[in-house]
Order: structure tokens, then C-alpha cells, then sequence
């Protein structure tokens, strides 16, 4: 084995990609960690709710590690492969542990143990939270790490560095990426023994998300271009809670439905009353009526498509609008602050008014991907778990490059469960961290690759930049870009059809045509960001391409997806994970299947209780722990 240093590149700086940084410093090899905004102000930042994790105190209630395994499963719609999953879920403590001995915040009870609210697809109470900025309190204390690290000379940190491309050799095998300076505009190739995308979600292919504007995808989509398989694609979940605004989405945790937030809308269509005139007897609880089992916590795919139906079906919505009333006005004003004060001061900046004196009005908002980059596993024998240290565990089909985060597929299947967000991501970092580490150790003896093939992924990435600075086409890409939102979100959300996603794809191709004939309005060569957002959109173009082909494919509604001319789960044809492949002749996607093997646990009936007159009994599961 060569005894020269391994380099290991990281992108992203959100939750996974510092856990990653710091467990691959920690087991000694050299960090080069990407983000291209401080990594205080990666979207992990704006995670509100919760972790998922089994403790004393939920297992008194009859909680554990294997029934939080379970839950993911089965709000997953069975489509998550299960030990990846079981392995996660029995990290999980571990995860927790750690951060209570960063110094995380947690909220606690008078007896000093963690505090645990409901969150969705549980009646357990089993989500530790910091307030409602959990996901701040979990980054912050990650970063202090990662400083540390890099004051020690582990972590180099390349803050406001673009990821444009992995370094791919004529193997197959990733030797590193190419990589713009956003202030400067440099093009430069950074060599590494393994690569690991850690670059989050992609919710601006839907214009308005609840995402941060840098969350575009594009860096998903340049691996995919590259070679890397897109698993899941059509799987992205609407959160049913969110501020509709001009500009973007503003999310309201699902912990506000756990700390006893109630949905509703006048139970009278037409009744424009003040909420607070309107009682009880006049008002629809609708989940509550709907689900009696588990009321306002059933899981997002199901709360949002009520939430739809009673909206745009029925007309019930709150002044005949998309809206409905998320109410916490019953509850003390200051047990309220004191569990929610984060969202509750977002909706009073945004909205102007009090959400302890007058009942919020939501409706459902683009929110996570639960598809990404295809990534493999190594099973235990039994399947109660995968080998940690294995090199394969969260590798791409792509030699050398791996994903972490919410840029895979890994974990959700076709619905991720509230707080299981944070939970995966910092599961993915320490857990593959190992892997990664090991990788680039096995093959650090190899051969190095020849100068030519970073400098050809240099001048390759210069000339596109300098087409499109010099592009005179008359079409604006940030016109584009909006019709591109305005399309994914009204053909591939809540509802879907063939005629709809036929009818979409035809007019992606119109997009694509235009995307041929841009002009950018700034040419200048330092922080051009109007440079840097045409060719993310050629990127969330092709990831849109992939989303549409894959969701007019499935033939079946299952978790986020449901199509109304096949409006039934089938396990028969298709309990596979969907795989887009790039077709560079083509400039279009090829799709094929991956069976998913239920190991562990066998598929049921996912009603959650459902009253509606059929719902039975659910069946025992199967392999019980």
C-alpha cells in the first residue's frame, strides 16, 4: 500500500458533508470540503423539527430501534431497501449520543432528560429536538468540529467553490473534480483518492420550494450526466405545511402538529368568519375525522393530498382559496415559544400575524427529494444491517464517487418519514465516512492519473463557461427557469396522469429547445452569478427530464407518487427502484428497474387506520425482531 497521503474531496458543507469531513479527518486522511456558500448557511441550517431515535424514555413507551426501523419502512411504501435502513435505525442513539456530547441544545424535561415530541407515521413519541431550529443547533455543533479539523490542518475548506464535474478516467473510475471559484471565476481540477457528494436536494427544478435557492440539483445533475444512475427520480415529497409566498415557500414544521397543532377548515364551504368566531362544532378536523388513529400525524404524502383534495376537489379551501388553517391558538402561549418559537417567529415576519392569537394558514409546498444519486450497499448476512468499513456502502455505480444526504436514494423509499431527514444524513457522513476512508486507502497504490485528464475536464468546463458568456440568443434563462418551476410543480407534485406527464414532457422539450437559444444579460468575468445560473439550469433541465420519464413509467401510485389513472400500489410489477441513465446520443434519459427484496420486513396494506369502512386490522410483521 502507498504510503503518500490520501485525499479525500467532499462536496457540500451541509449536515452530511461535514459529518463526513470530520469522521474521514478523524480516521486521518487530508479533507478538501466544498460548499459553495459558509456551511453555517447550508440548508441542513433550516431544518426544523426533529431526529428520529430511539432512548430510555421512548422505549418505556414500547418504542425501539427495530419499530423506528419499521415506521421508515412502511412510510417509505416499502420501496427502501431494509437493512441500509436498519442499520441506520439502530444507529440512530449512537447519532444523538454524539451530539450530546457536542453540546447540542437538546430540550429537556424538569427531570434533565431529553425532551421527545410526535412527529408524523408514529404514535410513538420518539423526534429529539432543539426548539425548532434543530437542524442549526446539529450544524452549528458539526462545524465546530470541522474548524477544529481545519485549524489542525485535516480540512482544507474551499468556500464558494462550484462543483462542475467529477474526473472520470478511461476505467470508469472518478480521480477527482473540476471546480469555479465564484468570486474569481477559476476553473481548477483537484485530484483525490475518492469523492463524495454531499450536495442536498433539487428543489429549484419546481421554481418554489421549500428549499434554499442554491438547492438546484445541479450538482446531482452533473454526475448524472457523467455516468452516475438517478434512482427514484419521481419521488419528491410536498410537505403539507408551508407559507405560500411570491417568492419562494416558507416551511411550518410537522413538529407543530406534534406539539398539538390541529388542521381544519369551516366546516360550511363559504364561511369567511374570523376563525377565532367559528366554533368548534362548525369546524372540519378533517385528518382527525379521517384518520381517528393517528389524526394530524399521519405521514406528508397523505396529510398533503387531504389537504389538496379538501382544497381543490372539494372548494373547501379557507376563503375558497389553497389554503387551509393549521391552528395552535388552543395551546398555552407560552408552552408554544417555548417548543416552537423558531417557525412561530417566521410566521409572524412573514404573515404579520400571531400564531398563538389566530390559526396559521398553510398549504402544501415542494419539500425534499426522496430519489438521488443511485448509491449500493454491503448486506450482512442476515440482512439486519450493512458491513461497516465496506468500500461499496454509499458508492455510486461510478468507481471512487459516493453520495450522502439527501442527493441519494437511499433511505425513504417513496415517502421519508419528518426528522428522518437530519437522522440519514448524519448516519451518512460518520457511517460511509468509514467506507470512503477505506476505498481510497485500498487504492491509493494505483496508478496516478495523467495531468492530460484533469486538464481536458478543465478546458472542457472553460469553453462551456465561455459559451455561454458569449451566447447572443434571445432567450432568458431566468424566464425559463420559471416556466420550468411552473410546469414540474403543476404536472409532477400531488397528482399525477399520462396525459398530464405527456403533455409536460413535450413542453420540457420546448424548454430545452429555448435553453439552446439563451443570452445572458452579464458577460463579466467575476461573480457572474447570471453565468453560473444558465448553466445550472441545463442541469435541472436534464434532472426534470429523468423525473418525468421515470414518474410516466411507474404505472401505480405508491407514497408521493399517485397517479390518478392508477390509483393502486402495485408490488407485482413494480416494487423496483426506477434507474435513469443518461443517454449521451441521445441528450435524454434510459430507464430500467431494480427489484427491491423485502428482507425483513413483508409489504402490507399502508392505510395508517384510514376510516373509511374497509380498513382492517393490519397483519403481524413479518420477521419480527
Amino acid at each position: 500500500m502507498s504510503t503518500k497521503n490520501q485525499r479525500v474531496i467532499i462536496v457540500g458543507g451541509g449536515l452530511a458533508g461535514l459529518a463526513g469531513a470530520v469522521k474521514c479527518a478523524e480516521l486521518g486522511v487530508q479533507v478538501d470540503l466544498f460548499s459553495v456558500v459558509p456551511v453555517k448557511r447550508s440548508h441542513s441550517v433550516c431544518a426544523q423539527g426533529g431526529i428520529n431515535a430511539c432512548n430510555d424514555v421512548a422505549r418505556q413507551q414500547g418504542f425501539s430501534e427495530w419499530e423506528h426501523f419499521q415506521e421508515t419502512v412502511y412510510g417509505g411504501d416499502f420501496l427502501a431497501q431494509q437493512a441500509p435502513v436498519y442499520e441506520m435505525a439502530h444507529w440512530a442513539p449512537r447519532v444523538i449520543d454524539l451530539f450530546d456530547r457536542m453540546g447540542v441544545p437538546f430540550n429537556r424535561t424538569q427531570e434533565g432528560r431529553h425532551d421527545l415530541r410526535l412527529f408524523g407515521g408514529s404514535l410513538y413519541k420518539r423526534t429529539h429536538f432543539s426548539g425548532a431550529t434543530t437542524g442549526q443547533q446539529l450544524l452549528y455543533s458539526l462545524d465546530e468540529q470541522a474548524r477544529r479539523a481545519t485549524d489542525e490542518g485535516k480540512i482544507t475548506q474551499w468556500i464558494h467553490w462550484e462543483f462542475l464535474r467529477p474526473i472520470v478516467d478511461a476505467d470508469g473510475t472518478c480521480r477527482g473534480i473540476v471546480a469555479q471559484d465564484q468570486r474569481t471565476m477559476q476553473v481548477r481540477a483537484f485530484r483525490a483518492d475518492a469523492v463524495a457528494m454531499a450536495n442536498g436536494g433539487l428543489g429549484l427544478v419546481y421554481g418554489k420550494s421549500t428549499n434554499s435557492i442554491m438547492c438546484n440539483g445541479a450538482a446531482s445533475g452533473r454526475c448524472y450526466r457523467h455516468g452516475v444512475k438517478f434512482a427514484n427520480s419521481e419521488f419528491v415529497q410536498v410537505h403539507p405545511t408551508a407559507i405560500p409566498g411570491a417568492d419562494k415557500l416558507r416551511l411550518m414544521s410537522e413538529s407543530a402538529r406534534g406539539e398539538g397543532g390541529r388542521v381544519w377548515v369551516p366546516r360550511k364551504k363559504g364561511d369567511n368568519r374570523d376563525p377565532r368566531q367559528i366554533p368548534d362544532a362548525d369546524r372540519y378536523y378533517f385528518l382527525e375525522e379521517r384518520y381517528p388513529s393517528y389524526g394530524n400525524l399521519v405521514p406528508r404524502d397523505i396529510a398533503t393530498r387531504e389537504i389538496f383534495s379538501i382544497c381543490v376537489e372539494d372548494g373547501m379551501g379557507v376563503g375558497g382559496q389553497r389554503q387551509v388553517y393549521l391552528d395552535l391558538s388552543h395551546l398555552d402561549r407560552e408552552y408554544i415559544e417555548r417548543k416552537l418559537g423558531g417557525i412561530i417567529e417566521i410566521y409572524r415576519k412573514f404573515v404579520g400575524e400571531d400564531p398563538a392569537e389566530v390559526p396559521m394558514r398553510i398549504f402544501p409546498g415542494v419539500h425534499y427529494s426522496m430519489g438521488g444519486m443511485y448509491v449500493q450497499y454491503a448486506p450482512k448476512p442476515d440482512n439486519k444491517g450493512i458491513i461497516q468499513g465496506d468500500p461499496k456502502n454509499l458508492m455510486t455505480n461510478v468507481d471512487g464517487l459516493y453520495a450522502l444526504g439527501e442527493c441519494n436514494y437511499q433511505y425513504h423509499g417513496a415517502n421519508r418519514l419528518g426528522a428522518n431527514a437530519l437522522l440519514s444524513c448524519t448516519f451518512d457522513g460518520l457511517f460511509g465516512g468509514f467506507s470512503i476512508v477505506n476505498y481510497a486507502r485500498t487504492n491509493a497504490s494505483r496508478a496516478e492519473a495523467p495531468a492530460s485528464l484533469f486538464d481536458d475536464a478543465v478546458r472542457a468546463e472553460e469553453s462551456t463557461a465561455k459559451a455561454l458568456a458569449e451566447s447572443k440568443g434571445t432567450e432568458n434563462p431566468y424566464a425559463i427557469g420559471h416556466e420550468l418551476g411552473e410546469e414540474m410543480t403543476e404536472s409532477s407534485t400531488v397528482v399525477k396522469s399520462a396525459e398530464r406527464l405527456t403533455r409536460a414532457r413535450r413542453n420540457l422539450d420546448a424548454l430545452r429547445e429555448r435553453y439552446s437559444r439563451i443570452g445572458l444579460s452579464d458577460t463579466g468575468t467575476w461573480t457572474n452569478q447570471n453565468l453560473a445560473y444558465a448553466r445550472a439550469l441545463g442541469d435541472m433541465l436534464a434532472l426534470a427530464d429523468a423525473m418525468l420519464a421515470c414518474g410516466d413509467a411507474r404505472k401505480e401510485s405508491r407514497g408521493s407518487h399517485f397517479r390518478t389513472d392508477f390509483p393502486e400500489r402495485n408490488d407485482a410489477e413494480f416494487m423496483k427502484t426506477s434507474l435513469a441513465t443518461w443517454n449521451p446520443s441521445t441528450q435524454r434519459c434510459d430507464v430500467s428497474w431494480e427489484a427491491v427484496e423485502p428482507t425483513l420486513v413483508a409489504p402490507r396494506a399502508r392505510t395508517y387506520g384510514k376510516k373509511d369502512g374497509s380498513a382492517a386490522k393490519e397483519p403481524a410483521t413479518a420477521g419480527a425482531h
